[in-house]
């Protein structure tokens, strides 16, 4: 195995590297400019590349060096954030999710805080659907899509099913929902601007819609399932998300037709957190609260 370079060396590269200059990397260092160039020039003799070029105006990172820089930057990160949580006697477990899981998962990591004080729970929301956690400091993910691929831990919480969703008031008046043509009378409500989700159902289901091209379009489901409890139309939704909408009376699903896209919820972590008790801990109680979905 390779004698790795020292960890001075290395926090130097990544200090000289942020400014691109030494006598600003010496001045946040508290050591001297000549102690930063010696440092520097030893771990290139060490790595075998050069990692800056030397130019007049200053210093520029070299193709080796920007490949290196992210991942020693993460190295470092990862060290600072252990210290941080040995000082504080408790460790933030950082997860981030999709913002269309949002109606599912937020409800159960307050439950889950209410159960474990002792592991907090901190969640970032994205519209994005994947995460890379060679870039992202997260302890975890829950992701949407395909099967996820990279080198981290993978394990399934539900698949997507499509179903039509919208308000119980809906239903009261001359407009009826008895059989999928009845949409024809309704306004839709897109969480996608190409439609695919709701022309997945309706192939289903056999109906073909003139009024496809006319309702709502939005950026996410659960915006557009919002706005579907609020009387505005009919949403295409997710049964696996949307129990707590069908429990609490915001949301009725008129059709029992639900439709697997493929696609599917699952959550994730980074192979260095496979000895983190904590996210497995998180894991199997979230896999039991999936389970207990009809799916």
């Amino acid at each position: 195995m390779k004698r790795l370079p020292p960890l001075s060396a290395l926090h130097t590269f990544l200090i000289t590297a942020r400014c691109c200059n030494f006598t600003r990397a010496a001045q946040t260092l508290h050591i001297t400019q000549g102690a930063v160039s010696r440092q520097i020039s030893g771990l290139e003799s060490h790595l075998g590349h050069r990692l800056f070029y030397r130019e007049a105006r200053g210093l520029s990172l070299t193709p080796q060096g920007r490949e290196l820089f992210p991942r020693i930057e993460q190295v470092f990160g990862l060290i600072e954030e252990a210290v941080e949580q040995l000082e504080t006697g408790q460790q933030t477990l950082q997860l981030k999710a999709p913002t269309c899981i949002t109606r599912w998962l937020l409800p159960r990591l307050l439950q889950w805080q209410k159960e474990r004080p002792d592991v907090p729970v901190e969640l970032t929301t994205t519209i994005a659907h994947e995460v890379d956690f060679r870039r992202e400091r997260f302890d975890a993910a829950v992701v949407y899509g395909g099967h996820p691929e990279g080198s981290h831990e993978v394990h399934r919480l539900f698949d997507e099913q499509l179903t039509p969703v919208c308000a119980p008031s809906l239903l009261g008046g001359s407009q009826t929902l008895e059989r999928p043509s009845d949409l024809e009378q309704h306004m839709l409500l897109h969480p996608t601007l190409d439609e695919q989700d709701w022309a997945h159902w309706l192939r289903a289901a056999g109906t073909r819609l003139s009024n496809m091209g006319k309702g709502q379009h939005f950026d996410t489901m659960d915006l557009a399932m919002t706005v579907a409890s609020q009387g505005s139309g009919m949403a295409m939704g997710d049964w696996s998300l949307i129990g707590e909408d069908l429990s609490a009376g915001r949301l009725i699903t008129p059709f029992d037709l639900r439709v697997k896209t493929g696609a599917a919820y699952y959550f994730v972590y980074p192979d260095r957190a496979t000895s983190t008790p904590q996210v497995r801990e998180l894991l199997d109680w979230l896999l039991a609260q999936a389970a207990t979905r009809n799916l």
